[in-house]
């Protein structure tokens, strides 16, 4: 973290305290981004950026304002942008129906580097991506190869007017890949990401990322030949890629504080469970907890947007609703301790409540033995495209393939699958998790407007539950 972009932080505090501010936090930010586009063969792209600057977030009479600057060079510019979020504060207090109140924290001092086993490189990065490449466009039945290769470099400073001082520095390692099969007017494609909080190592290791490239080459091109499904209400077994969009959508989002509150309603959307807490919405064994403390995950951190120190938290548990994600604004009202999820995708933005890594729990089922009890269902494997109402009560998920289970034997392979299903029924239905608990990267989830788009981790194990399936075609 550069020293004068930190001391601006610090000013701006002491700046924004002196001026009438009842709160103030800063976030002090650097940002190196690389990244690369290589499609059938040829680089697309190559491209650099680097973000820096400060956001500053204060309450005056009870009231938010928000204010950022992208790379300050003197105080007199971070007194400009205080000095406007102030009057911001003190035009809406006219107008304000209840005074902010925030949950006591503790002042938390740190500096945390997240270890980097392997320093990423551009030219590493590009060789990977043409290996890839290959072992995709070498597939027959390929007609489209689409990889995309990059990382961040990440600096993050916080502090608060309450004596928090907190520098994170870590470094993100992401790829996506796309392998898109064509035959007799039949186009299937099949996507990937891999990646995590960390170096090289989240891709490289036991050639993770060459392997993933040669398994959805394989499935594209397999599902050319795959049938549609009829529409039928049946068993089905969910493998850990499909859990952890799953998670997301139905189980993360609602519970998120603010959406509960109603004050996502406009834009995002709210929860079906609001007022829930304390009551059954699943069966025993639905065990649902977000855990920012997951190493290696794209929702690993230390300390969130606030300055609060991460935690695991149980959401639900034994298929009882436990507790929200919670900022120190919602623990107020739900009278609870903040959970640490208050970020933001960069100082540009004020942070909001988000998922780090939001997973079902693992149960001790062996894999096998859940598909060898279904006589008639299917088998649904990774995620795709969701479709899910204002309050994420109705939902539908794709998956990139399927397959049926007869009498307890995998059978025949099935393409453009929709799952449907409506949440406190699909959750009911649950009998089964598996012992093969999954992390998997999710990197454009959006909240918020103006829209903020944050990577995190999702994840579960197998799952085994009752919904719908039908082919799109």
């Amino acid at each position: 973290m550069d020293s004068v972009l930190q001391d601006l932080a610090d000013k701006a505090i002491r700046y924004a305290v002196d001026s009438g501010a009842q709160y103030c936090d800063a976030r002090a930010e650097q940002q190196e981004i690389k990244s690369i586009l290589i499609e059938d063969g040829e680089v697309e792209h190559v491209r650099s950026n680097n973000n820096v600057g400060v956001g500053i977030r204060l309450i005056k009479e009870g009231v938010w304002s928000f204010c950022s600057i992208t790379n300050p060079k003197s105080f007199e510019q971070i007194k400009d942008v205080v000095n406007e979020a102030l009057r911001n504060s003190s035009h809406y207090a006219k107008n304000k129906k209840n005074e902010i109140s925030l949950y006591p924290n503790s002042t938390n001092k740190a500096k945390i580097d997240f270890p980097v086993l392997k320093k990423p490189e551009l030219e590493e990065l590009m060789k990977i991506g043409f290996e890839c490449n290959k072992i995709i466009s070498d597939t027959t039945r390929i007609i489209k190869s689409i990889i995309s290769l990059g990382y961040a470099i990440n600096s993050k400073y916080f502090v608060n007017s309450e004596g928090s001082e907190i520098i994170q520095n870590y470094t993100d390692v992401i790829v996506d890949m796309i392998a898109t099969a064509h035959e007799s007017g039949l186009t299937q494609s099949v996507n990937i990401t891999e990646g995590g909080r960390g170096g090289m190592e989240q891709i490289i290791n036991k050639n993770k990322i060459q392997q993933s490239a040669k398994e959805i080459a394989l499935k594209a091109s397999q599902l050319i030949d795959a049938k549609p499904v009829k529409e039928e209400k049946a068993t089905l077994v969910m493998n850990p890629d499909f859990v952890s969009l799953l998670t997301h959508e139905i189980l993360g989002h609602p519970s998120e504080a603010d959406r509960v509150l109603g004050k996502e309603m406009a834009w995002a959307g709210g929860a079906w469970w609001k007022g829930k807490i304390g009551e059954k919405i699943g069966s025993e064994k639905l065990n649902v907890f977000d855990d920012p403390t997951i190493k290696e995950s794209l929702g690993w951190y230390y300390f969130d947007d606030e300055g609060v120190e991460t935690k695991k938290t149980t959401l639900v548990e034994n298929g009882i609703l436990k507790n929200h994600m919670q900022n120190r604004e919602t623990a107020k009202i739900f009278k609870t301790p903040p959970t640490g999820n208050m970020r933001a995708t960069n100082y540009r933005y004020m942070p909001l409540i988000r998922m780090a890594c939001t997973c079902i729990g693992n149960g001790d089922w062996d894999v096998n033995e859940m598909i060898k009890e279904v006589k008639n269902g299917y088998l649904i494997s990774n995620m795709k495209i969701t479709s899910i109402d204002m309050k994420r009560y109705n939902w539908s998920i794709s998956c990139q393939y399927a397959q049926r289970i007869q009498n307890g034997e995998i059978t025949e392979l099935l393409r453009d699958v929709i799952v449907m299903g409506v949440a406190p029924e699909f959750f009911e239905s649950i009998d089964a998790c598996g012992n093969d608990f999954t992390i998997r990267p999710i990197t454009n989830c959006g909240k918020g407007d103006p829209m903020q788009t944050m990577i995190m981790g999702n994840g579960g194990p197998t799952i085994r539950g009752v919904a719908t399936v039908k082919s799109v075609n």
